[in-house]
């Protein structure tokens, strides 16, 4: 039986990986494509990346990279898809992952057997393990939603999103009003004809610089050099935005009835400009599809060639019997987010959304569960694991919206300090 195997070479899956192999642990590695990145490689053969080609990542460069890695510091603040890529690949390569890593092999199936879990292979193959690592992200399997009516224009979700040249001189209704759905509709904005967005309770637009420091870097210094706890500097940094962006209703945007640090905010520095400058307008949610025309909750309607749907991914692992793991129950339901506590052997690496750079986070993930196969740090029982669960639960309702947007969420600061705790006393904690 061998040690672990680890499905999925992209961000997560490579760290882990390096993990297992700094603690002398024997792993497999698959990977659906042809090439390590998963989602941050364009157009991957894998199928599941949800890339476009204007992609930058929202964490900037100094909270970005690996702890014994760091990025390049001639990069700019925030990287491209193609340039932090082009760092994981170097990543993978330097500490010999990408050679151990098994290319174009898909998992069909992964099974508990006695003490291990068998691992099957699209071609057939299996293989025994004594534990698996689920590596494979959570933004594929595509959520949208349904309106009364038909429209007769082309709609697609945001997942199939790649350029604006398509939407030249169209115009173009995004619906949602997350990162992805304000960066494509600021990508299209200068090539189509017209950009409306369309939100059911709106955001809070965080911009990415502030007095010209990029916006996380407050935040870090806020949390680690004036160490702040978390609730507190999200309530300084909801002040600190608004003094540095003004009132958003100037821009037809209103106000969400939650607090600024209630919510996983949204990030853009050219919204609310293209917004005052005629390119993107804003409107309520969609109410009906009229043929070339939308109806909206305010009773207004608008005529559009195209709709993106940038609203979101239910979680997938088709690779499960929902008996053994039911993603759309159990995801909020994992011993420090990790762990499924029915089969304990069943592991998760980057099913978070962090407050916080997601990178390094996944990279402490990845030392947890090498704490945990080489034994220097054991599990509390199945009781001790639900009080960790019930206790993460309790604390998300009282920090975030009760969203489902939110059953992933977690505090950067707190987990990874509660990891580190774990692997320091031998004893991940209940």
């Amino acid at each position: 039986m061998g040690n672990t195997c680890i499905i999925g070479a992209g961000s997560s899956g490579v760290t882990v990986a390096k993990a297992l192999k700094d603690a002398g642990e024997h792993f497999d590695i698959f990977e659906k494509g042809s090439q390590v990145g998963g989602m941050w490689r364009y157009e991957n053969d894998n199928g599941r990346s949800s890339c476009y080609a204007s992609l930058h990542i929202d964490t900037s460069r100094p909270n970005l990279g690996y702890s014994d890695f760091p990025i390049d510091p001639g990069l700019p603040d925030f990287l491209s898809h193609a340039q932090f890529l082009k760092h994981l690949e170097a990543y993978a390569t330097t500490f010999g992952i990408s050679e151990k890593v098994r290319f174009n092999a898909s998992v069909s199936s992964v099974v508990p057997e006695g003490t291990g879990y068998r691992v099957t292979l699209d071609t057939g193959e299996t293989q025994m393990y004594q534990r698996v690592v689920i590596a494979t992200g959570h933004l594929t399997e595509t959520r949208i939603p349904h309106f009364p009516g038909r429209f007769n224009g082309n709609s697609i979700h945001s997942h199939h999103y790649r350029s604006a040249d398509p939407y030249l001189g169209k115009r173009v209704l995004v619906v949602g009003i997350g990162n992805s759905a304000v960066d494509i509709a600021v990508d299209l904005c200068r090539r189509a004809s017209h950009v409306t967005l369309s939100t059911r309770r709106s955001a809070w637009i965080m911009p990415k610089y502030l007095m010209g420091v990029p916006i996380d870097q407050w935040s870090v210094f806020l949390g680690r050099k004036l160490r702040l706890p978390t609730p507190v500097v999200r309530r300084i940094m909801a002040q600190l935005i608004k003094l540095g962006v003004g009132d958003q209703r100037r821009f037809g945007l209103a106000r969400p009835k939650h607090a600024m640090y209630r919510e996983h905010a949204t990030l853009s520095q050219d919204l609310l400009p293209n917004i005052g400058h005629g390119y993107i307008d804003i409107k309520p949610n969609v109410e009906t599809l009229q043929g070339d025309l939308v109806g909206f909750s305010d009773k207004t309607e608008g005529s559009y060639d195209a709709i993106i749907y940038a609203t979101g991914y239910d979680v997938t692992f088709p690779f499960l019997d929902i008996d053994v793991f039911d993603p759309a129950t159990q995801s909020a339901e994992l011993f420090r987010r990790i762990v499924v506590p029915s089969h304990p052997g069943l592991l998760h690496a980057g099913l978070v959304q962090p407050v916080g750079p997601t990178i390094p986070l996944v990279e402490t993930q990845g030392k947890w569960i090498a704490a945990l196969a080489s034994g220097r740090m054991t599990l509390p029982d199945k009781d001790g694991m639900h009080k960790e669960i019930r206790a993460h639960k309790d604390y998300q309702r009282r920090t975030y919206l009760d969203a489902p947007r939110y059953v992933l969420e977690v505090d950067y600061a707190l987990y990874t300090k509660q990891m580190k705790a774990d692997m320091a006393a031998g004893q991940a904690s209940g």
